[in-house]
């Protein structure tokens, strides 16, 4: 089986991880966490006429996010792996709109299963964009899983 767990470091995040863990995996289980950033465009700031510096800027920025996204998902690994140490876990970070880049890569690695939190950092967004799990439920061509907290 496939699984694919979506992460942003936000607490639902770690209601999914450990609803994750919660789960009975076979030891052939693959696992790939996908951390998502936002990659920012000098288009949309209006970056463009602000000249050679801003190359640099949009670079830190993504840089920084890319960073980041490493830690959540190395942190996530080694909490799967602390209750499975047979299992293959891969990870990735990603620049993109979250709940695209994320139903994307379920396709692409043929995911049996996306687990993901009800709800992400992103509040503005999700009032103007629609939630990730909102959109995976409805359009993934595999199973989701969307973990909640009970005690919120």
């Amino acid at each position: 089986m496939k699984i694919l767990l979506a992460i942003d470091g936000s607490d639902f995040s770690k209601v999914a991880i450990d609803e994750l863990n919660k789960l009975t995996l076979s030891s052939n289980c693959e696992i790939h966490i996908i951390n998502v950033y936002e990659a920012p465009k000098s288009t949309g700031l209006g970056l463009h006429s602000m000249g050679g510096r801003t190359g640099n800027y949009l670079e830190e920025i993504r840089s920084s996010a890319q960073k980041l996204g490493n830690k959540i998902v190395s942190e996530a690994s080694e909490k799967i792996q602390r209750k499975s140490k047979t299992l293959s876990i891969t990870t990735s970070v990603v620049g993109g709109l979250a709940k695209s880049a994320i139903n994307e890569k379920a396709e692409d690695w043929g995911a049996d299963l996306i687990v993901v939190g009800s709800q992400g950092h992103g509040a503005l967004s999700r009032l103007i964009l629609g939630s990730v799990s909102q959109y995976l439920s409805t359009n993934a061509k595999c199973s989701v899983l969307i973990a909640r907290d009970r005690n919120k």
